[in-house]
């Protein structure tokens, strides 16, 4: 939807549904994409270290010496060209670079990952379109598991045969991001969903649990190692929506 027909949906639409998209996470001005950036970070590396995001050599308050499964809420950012890291809150050791130009209306995930070697960072460039009216949930998939080189991820109602759909996410490489950044989520309708994981190209199944997808909540569901054995992973649940932000580890089943 063009800038010049958000703001007539806007200006015609009533004002409780206005009040009710504004506030939190997700605000009317985000829909509209007038909103300044904003940016989110999660620390998704498995006994890490604490680590800060800098912006422009500058820490950030918002992550500031932070542990293994930590998740901001969206902050407000310039609009602008900077230089993000992420650096070990001991030592002042960088762990990786992003630099972005940073539009208004888009939101950034940056995300400290585990690597066979040493760590790396990730981020992801989310347009945010997402309509006036929608409750829907918004999902995207980072595969963060060295030891699984490229996965298929399944979302689908409980009690789904496998066998009888394809995935929704497919061929998803270490280190890479499903719809790839610079594309928007994917939108859900909130419910409790299973979440299977194979080897890319198979039904080889290599997690399976459910995970629950709340209302207007954007979620990040990242794949990481879960020992060093090949195709050995858990799942890392990040959830924001206007009021809570959490991000949960869950075993396969």
């Amino acid at each position: 939807m063009n800038l010049r027909r958000k703001f007539l949906f806007a200006t015609l639409a009533p004002m409780v549904l206005l009040a009710a998209c504004g506030g939190g996470d997700d605000s009317l001005d985000d829909r509209l994409d007038i909103a300044d950036p904003k940016v989110r970070f999660v620390h998704a590396i498995p006994l890490g270290p604490n680590v800060s995001l800098v912006r422009n050599d500058v820490v950030q308050s918002d992550a500031t010496n932070v542990s293994y499964r930590f998740a901001s809420r969206y902050f407000d950012v310039e609009t602008g060209n900077a230089t993000w890291s992420v650096r070990t809150a001991t030592g002042n050791v960088n762990l990786g670079n992003v630099p972005f130009d940073a539009n208004r209306g888009n939101r950034y995930s940056i995300i400290a990952l585990p690597g066979s070697a040493a760590a790396d960072t990730l981020l992801i460039d989310d347009p945010y379109n997402k309509g006036l009216t929608a409750n829907n949930a918004r999902v995207r998939i980072v595969n963060a598991a060295f030891n699984a080189a490229n996965v298929d991820v399944y979302v689908n109602p409980t009690g789904t045969d496998i066998n009888t759909v394809a995935p929704n996410f497919s061929t998803v490489g270490y280190k890479n991001a499903s719809p790839a950044s610079g594309n928007d989520s994917v939108d859900v309708t909130p419910a409790t969903y299973q979440v299977r994981v194979t080897e890319a190209g198979t039904k080889n199944v290599i997690f399976n649990a459910p995970v629950v997808i709340g209302v207007n909540a954007d979620l990040l569901l990242m794949t990481l190692p879960a020992s060093v054995a090949a195709n050995s992973i858990k799942l890392l649940v990040v959830q924001s929506d206007d009021d809570t932000r959490t991000a949960t580890e869950i075993e396969t089943q």
